[in-house]
């Protein structure tokens, strides 16, 4: 059975960082695709970033591009994404999602896997 452990979250000041963790078991990540979504209150969750094991270029959504990195480390089979200078708007709970496919993609439906959720609370 696919398991995603997402984790990291927590309380963070503004233009602080947070790195978020998602320990992916059942599943190794050879050809694989693991996305990252955000959902703030009475908002539609959204994608924030996907790497996948065929495409060298990780996708960031604009919101996030320059201040958020995804990485993966196989070994520990965990994905990584790193946030930087983080706003009052990157507050949210934040999901990895994992595609048995390395063909990236932002659509939610498109992945076979989700975590439970991290939360990320920005204050001003």
């Amino acid at each position: 059975e696919v398991q995603l452990q997402a984790s990291g979250g927590g309380l963070v000041q503004t233009g602080g960082s947070l790195r978020l963790s998602c320990a992916v078991s059942g599943f190794t990540l050879d050809d694989f695709a693991i996305g990252w979504f955000r959902q703030a209150p009475g908002k539609e969750r959204e994608g924030v970033s996907c790497i996948s094991s065929s495409d060298p270029s990780p996708y960031y959504a604009d919101s996030v591009k320059g201040r958020f990195t995804i990485s993966s480390d196989n070994a520990k089979n965990t994905v990584y994404l790193q946030m930087s200078s983080l706003k009052p708007e990157d507050t949210a709970v934040y999901y990895c999602a994992l595609r048995a496919s390395p063909v990236p993609t932002r659509r939610i439906v498109d992945y076979d896997s989700w975590g439970q959720g991290t939360l990320v609370t920005v204050s001003s």
